[in-house]
């Protein structure tokens, strides 16, 4: 008997099995390997795909309009777990969700209340905030730019945390800003973004934060044109143009792929919302060998003292999303 009960306690002791789950990934509209949004979230699902040895499922939409295609067509190969990424699947989300009960779904950057998704939204203007410090010390005109896709709360959000964060390091910094456009095709029209760009550049702007997924590729070829600074976003940009990208705004699309393949296999996905910022390493900035000769030793101790003041909660940064 009582090798019998040291049996058992061993057993209820052992951790669960890994489950066994198909992922698939279903990527915001746009190009997939567009050294931002989208190739953050390809990355974090090579990641679990090189730990776990199995594949990755991925579906490419021309349009939001394909998303409930897309979750069937993934649906029909036998996905259980579906990372959807992109703000404007919130609504389909929703309507979708219910009719595949057996697949665990992950939102990315939206909210959609289902028993069977989890919504992942980051933090934004806490990292924002880091890049307007940034970009306002390394501007001596104390005027910078911002060039957003769309005027919607989530481009907001970046842009009022980058506002704050300017201000904070330089009470007297002027902050241009202007938005491509208000359909989803404002995230891909480079062309629009040089033109914002050069247009804020011609009003003394020195430093231009690029959020418009791959129009910002627009926005840095203006920089290097007229021998300004710009911020990439979402992933590390820094190395596409090395001396004139002066930081990048993480935003760890990545890690939030790999976290949710990750918890449906060891049995510890949950439904719900998870918040992403400074705290948990969901946003931040990038520094790396392609800007290390940019950025001032005591500007980065500056914007570092800033992050623990934030994470520590001695620095409130607005959410555009919750005014």
């Amino acid at each position: 008997m009582r090798l019998l009960s040291i049996c058992l306690a061993l057993f209820i002791s052992l951790p669960a099995a890994a489950a066994e789950i198909k992922p698939a990934v279903l990527y915001a509209v746009g190009q997939k390997f567009d050294k931002s949004f989208n190739e953050a979230a390809y990355e974090g699902a090579q990641r679990f795909k090189a730990a776990s040895g199995g594949e990755v499922m991925e579906f490419e939409p021309t349009s939001p309009a394909q998303f409930e295609q897309g979750v069937a067509a993934l649906a029909r190969r036998g996905a259980t777990d579906i990372v959807a990424v992109g703000f404007y699947y919130a609504q389909p989300m929703a309507q979708v969700a219910p009719k595949h009960p057996n697949v665990r779904f992950t939102l990315i950057d939206a909210q959609a209340d289902q028993p069977n998704v989890r919504s992942i939204v980051f933090q934004e203007h806490e990292g924002a905030f880091l890049a307007g410090m940034l970009a306002a010390l390394a501007a001596p005109s104390g005027r910078i730019g911002f060039v957003g896709a769309m005027d919607i709360p989530l481009i907001r959000k970046f842009a009022v945390g980058y506002e704050e964060g300017a201000k904070h390091a330089r009470p007297d910094v002027l902050v241009l800003l202007n938005f491509i456009g208000n359909t989803p095709a404002a995230f891909s029209d480079p062309t629009a973004g040089k033109e914002l760009a050069r247009s804020q550049i011609e009003r003394g702007a020195q430093v231009i934060f690029a959020g418009a997924g791959t129009s910002n590729f627009g926005v840095f070829q203006a920089a290097v044109d007229l021998q300004r600074l710009a911020i990439g976003v979402d992933s590390n940009q820094n190395g596409l143009h090395p001396g004139t990208i002066l930081t990048s705004q993480l935003k760890r699309v990545d890690l939030a792929v790999e976290r949710s393949f990750r918890a449906a296999r060891d049995g510890t996905w949950k439904s719900g919302r998870v918040e992403l910022g400074l705290a948990e390493d969901g946003v931040g900035l990038a520094f790396d060998d392609n800007n290390s000769g940019m950025v001032r030793p005591e500007w980065r101790r500056q914007v570092d003292a800033a992050r623990a003041d934030i994470i520590a909660g001695r620095i409130k940064v607005t959410d555009f999303t919750r005014k």
